[in-house]
C-alpha cells in the first residue's frame, strides 16, 4: 500500500458521493451518511448497514481506479 493511499482514495471519492459526505480527519476518512434508517432498528443494525454502504462505495471507487485496491482500506462504524 502506498503512503498516500488515503489521499488517493479521498481524491476519487470527492466531498460527496452516493448520499455520503467524506472528510479527512487526521489519518482517516470520516463519512457522514445522509440515508435514514428505520427507528425500529437497533443502533448496531444501523451502524452495520452504514458500514456496508460505505464499503460498497469504497469498492466501487477502487474498482474504477487502477491505482487503488479496496483491500488497502478498513471500514469501521462510528466510535
Amino acid at each position: 500500500m502506498p503512503d498516500d493511499a488515503i489521499e488517493l482514495l479521498l481524491q476519487r471519492l470527492g466531498p460527496n458521493r452516493d448520499q455520503a459526505s467524506f472528510a479527512k480527519v487526521g489519518a482517516e476518512i470520516w463519512v457522514t451518511l445522509e440515508a435514514d434508517a428505520p427507528v425500529s432498528m437497533t443502533h448496531d443494525e444501523r451502524a452495520d448497514i452504514g458500514r456496508r454502504a460505505v464499503l460498497e462505495v469504497v469498492r466501487d471507487v477502487c474498482d474504477g481506479a487502477a491505482e487503488l485496491r479496496s483491500d488497502w482500506y478498513a471500514v469501521s462504524s462510528e466510535r
